[in-house]
């Protein structure tokens, strides 16, 4: 297997060594070598220390842009746990990770300023930073003197990153992974996803708060001391406009991603010759997508599998042999996979047989923060039991055929209905609701909410869908409101949901509301 660090923070330090003048990050005008860049890391790490956060954690809501990429190295060299949040997130949605992390810092983009301080204020978190036009930016220090990174460098066996998820019920769960894990993943890809070590350039359109884009661009540009090149808002225009311009050799995006492209006028003339390949994650890609954009610019799609709780990746089709349309790939070295039976998961199943995914490896996270219950429930005899479906196929080759979990796939993001369904109980006109996903052929599934009002309450679903508005991510929005007069029940008075599904079924195609 490639070389396995002891931190990814020990990654960049080699990184910096062995290319110093190497380009290593570019957004927008801002362009940092290596040197520069542990530069900047070293100078906030010592900040971070000076301020006591070693072993606490340190909250980051930054959007895409090379300050977050220095916040999240920063943070883990100073032996604290960085907790990247979703900046798009509302004061109600961040208060509850917020006070669950306990954060002894929080690192935000100045545009935040009026959600971050009261909450900040409120649950008592000693230390601000602001980062700004208006305030300061962690990429100042790329001017400073050299600044050595404080020693002792992480453990392998301390925690480094706290990565919030969600869960059937709804409540975000922070996924405690350890610098080991982290490192020992980035290692396994590169064993399937081999990188060049001299001058590969990868394009960031997704989220860096993301676990998703930390491991497949962040951690891979660092361990292939690349050049990461970063959008800081996506459109179209600005992934043409970088391609050529910027030599871009990998895109790392998702189904969302590619859809958008290929629809685009100017994806005919765009510039794909610098283009080895692109990754794709966050959600299942359509076979028919995969083939447009391969046969469209001649570079692979390259698809994979895993979740925050597995650090995250766990499969790959490789870069170099079979790679096999609709399937997820193989497992990374030293990952196991087993299909297990749905209604107990002890019993391993056979090639072509449907079953629950469990997985065990050195990347499985230690464990989920304040959630001992969950954690026990959801590691079970040293297997991590994913709530995934899937199956293998007589070469090895893993399929995702269904989710055991309540949950959409909106855009790549994870949406749980629960929550959604919280928020419009809320509403004074609502007596009954449920949120359920529907297929959409752009966004991968969208949420439709099926709502019954209070007897003489009057609510439009242009209403319902402003309430959400206010209280969600424009993401977890239902795209769709329906308003009915009784929501199906089971046989003990519970929302049928599956006889909702089947109604929608009958009314709504496919690709509704793309």
């Amino acid at each position: 297997m490639p070389t396995v660090y002891p931190s990814v923070v020990h990654m960049l330090a080699h990184a910096a060594e062995c290319a110093p003048d190497r380009e290593a990050l570019v957004c927008r005008e801002e362009r940092l070598t290596y040197r520069e860049y542990l530069r900047c890391v070293a100078w906030f790490a010592d900040e971070l220390v000076g301020l006591g956060a070693t072993r606490q954690r340190v909250g980051i809501v930054l959007s895409n842009s090379a300050d977050i990429c220095v916040a999240m190295f920063g943070a883990q060299a100073a032996l604290a746990q960085a907790a990247p949040f979703n900046p798009l997130y509302t004061a109600r949605e961040l208060r509850a990770l917020f006070a669950d992390a306990g954060l002894h810092v929080i690192v935000y983009d100045e545009d935040k300023r009026a959600i971050v301080e009261p909450l900040a204020d409120e649950l008592g978190i000693p230390h601000r930073i602001c980062i700004g036009a208006g305030a300061r930016r962690l990429t100042a220090w790329r001017d400073a003197a050299d600044r050595d990174l404080p020693q002792p460098l992480p453990a392998g066996d301390e925690l480094a990153t706290l990565q919030y998820t969600g869960g059937t019920t709804g409540r975000a769960k922070g996924v405690n992974l350890r610098h080991d894990a982290i490192a020992t993943n980035v290692s396994q890809r590169e064993a399937l996803l081999p990188t060049r070590k001299d001058g590969e350039r990868l394009l960031c359109v997704m989220p860096l708060f993301h676990i998703y884009a930390v491991a497949m661009c962040l951690h891979n540009m660092t361990y292939a001391a690349g050049t990461l090149v970063i959008v800081p808002r996506y459109t179209p225009d600005a992934v043409f406009d970088l391609l050529a311009r910027e030599h871009i050799t990998i895109i790392a995006g998702s189904p969302t991603l590619f859809t958008s492209l290929l629809a685009h006028p100017r994806f005919g003339s765009a510039d794909f010759s610098d283009l080895s390949l692109s990754y794709s994650g966050s959600a299942a890609l359509p076979e028919e997508l995969l083939r447009r954009w391969e046969g469209a610019t001649g570079a692979p799609v390259l698809e994979g599998y895993g979740q925050s709780e597995t650090g995250p990746v766990l499969t790959f089709n490789p870069l170099h042999g079979e790679r096999k349309s609709g399937s997820v790939g193989r497992p990374l070295p030293d990952t196991a996979i087993e299909v297990v039976d749905l209604e107990h998961g002890e019993r391993s199943l056979g090639v072509g047989e449907k079953g629950e995914i469990r997985v065990r490896g050195p990347q499985i996270m230690s464990g989920y923060r304040n959630l001992a219950d969950e954690t026990a429930a959801t590691i079970r005899g040293g297997w991590l039991y994913t709530g995934d479906v899937g199956e293998f196929d007589s070469d090895g080759y893993l399929y995702i055929r269904d989710r055991k979990k309540e949950m959409a796939k909106v855009s790549g993001f994870n949406v749980f209905p629960r929550e959604i369904e919280e928020v419009l109980y809320l509403h004074p006109a609502v007596r009954e609701a449920a949120v359920v996903a529907v297929p959409d052929a752009y966004r991968g599934e969208l949420v439709h909410a099926i709502v019954a009002l209070r007897p003489g309450a009057m609510a439009t679903p242009e209403q319902l869908t402003g309430h959400c508005g206010a209280n969600l991510a424009k993401y977890k929005i239902p795209a769709l409101v329906s308003i009915v007069d009784e929501l199906p029940k089971t046989a003990v008075g519970k929302i049928d949901k599956n006889r909702l599904r089947d109604r929608l079924r009958q009314v709504d195609p496919p690709g509704i509301g793309s």
